[in-house]
């Protein structure tokens, strides 16, 4: 627009220059020579004040000239008063957020994020998966693990687990939640007597007297041992009411009130606990448990996808879902909302109004002359053209009255 507006008004010039020699051959190229004087003359006058605006014309330190860069520090001081005194009154913040249904909007874009327009799910995802990432990259790895780790043992150590593992216990033989646990050491012991039925001999044979292993008795003996326990497994396998099952499930059952009650035991498990949590094992164990869910985190946060479509995109659905389906909640929160900007806007009022000023103050006085140029845009070109034409239409009428007078 620039050059636009610059080329018009070069173009006057050279209507003009060449309309002088041409004005004596016919009156009507007096008019045009009148229209490229005037519209020279407008144009120029125009070109002057833009110019003036932001800075010197040609350089040149003409009074009264580049307005804004001279006059930026005050310009600064009365933005922020105007936001101040118009803006950032309580008042106004609350009048004009009791009109804003915060709760509605944010709970029909959670709750269907696409009907709040097309790009609004990818938006949602984007945002929610750029946030996770930044914060899980900007902590500090060492010392949130730390923390993480220090929270764990912290955790366990203060939870007293012997009436827990009880209590789970008896939920699990009430529930008959046992029987999978008795089916698979039954198997585990019948596969480990036939894995060990060469020890089972040794004993026998080492034990029996010389007559029965001159015999050969002690081979028959160990062959009954092993075969009567190995029904006794297969027994206990097929039959749930089976007499030793029954002893297991009695044991089991003092074992869990044992747990709960018996101070002995109790405090034998909690020593154990200690133990356990101070074994260098299992502190290697907990910093590979957090990295692995530090990681596992990373990977979902940088799929927005993924991030969306699990629990953590179900839950924001459920939350946007609530906003909606409870009017108490959203007056609540939009009580909340109105609350929160009323109280920033009297807290925090000064402060915004002090950081315009100062930021503009702090601005070169290119920087804010460039900004306020771009703002305003083309409409500073436009008018230069329309100073260029209107002053050409001017001169025009102009000459038509000293010719018609």
């Amino acid at each position: 627009m620039r050059l636009v507006a610059t080329g018009l008004l070069v173009a006057m010039a050279a209507v003009f220059l060449a309309t002088r020699q041409l004005e004596h051959g016919h009156p009507a190229w007096g008019f045009v020579r009148a229209f490229a004087e005037a519209a020279m003359v407008g144009g120029l006058a125009d070109w002057f004040a833009v110019t003036a605006l932001f800075r010197h014309p040609l350089a040149l330190p003409i009074p009264h000239t580049a307005i804004i860069p001279r006059n930026k520090d005050r310009i600064g001081d009365q933005l922020a008063q105007f936001l101040r005194e118009y803006f950032l009154i309580p008042a106004v913040v609350a009048r004009r957020m009791g009109r804003i249904d915060v709760a509605g909007v944010a709970g029909r874009w959670l709750a269907d994020p696409n009907r709040m327009g097309g790009t609004g799910a990818g938006r949602l995802a984007r945002g929610s998966s750029r946030l996770a990432v930044e914060i899980l990259q900007a902590l500090d790895q060492e010392r949130l693990g730390g923390m993480v780790r220090g929270m764990m043992v912290t955790r366990v150590r203060e939870t007293e687990v012997s009436p827990m593992i009880g209590r789970a216990l008896d939920a699990a033989l009430a529930d008959g939640k046992h029987q999978p646990v008795v089916d698979q050491v039954i198997r585990w012991a019948r596969a480990s007597l036939a894995a060990n039925e060469h020890l089972v001999r040794a004993m026998v044979h080492d034990r029996a007297g010389s007559i029965l292993r001159w015999t050969g008795l002690d081979e028959t003996l160990s062959n009954k041992i092993i075969d009567g326990l190995d029904k006794l497994i297969a027994d206990m396998a097929e039959d749930r009411d089976h007499p030793l099952r029954a002893k297991a499930e009695e044991g089991l059952a003092d074992l869990a009130r044992d747990l709960q009650h018996d101070g002995a035991l109790r405090a034998r498990v909690e020593a154990l606990k200690i133990e356990l949590l101070e074994n260098p094992a299992m502190q290697d164990w907990i910093n590979g448990l957090w990295e692995q869910a530090r990681a596992a985190m990373l990977r979902v946060a940088r799929d927005p996808e993924r991030l969306l479509a699990g629990k953590f995109g179900e839950a924001l659905r459920q939350l946007g879902e609530t906003f909606q389906d409870d009017p108490r909640l959203g007056r609540t929160i939009n009580r909340f909302v109105r609350r929160a900007a009323v109280g920033a806007a009297a807290d925090y009022g000064d402060t915004i109004v002090r950081l315009v000023s100062e930021t503009v103050r702090g601005w070169d006085a290119h920087t804010i002359t460039t900004r306020l140029e771009n703002a305003v845009g083309k409409d500073l070109q436009f008018i230069r053209i329309n100073g260029t034409l209107v002053g050409g239409l001017v001169g025009t009428t102009i000459h038509a009255v000293d010719v018609l007078l």
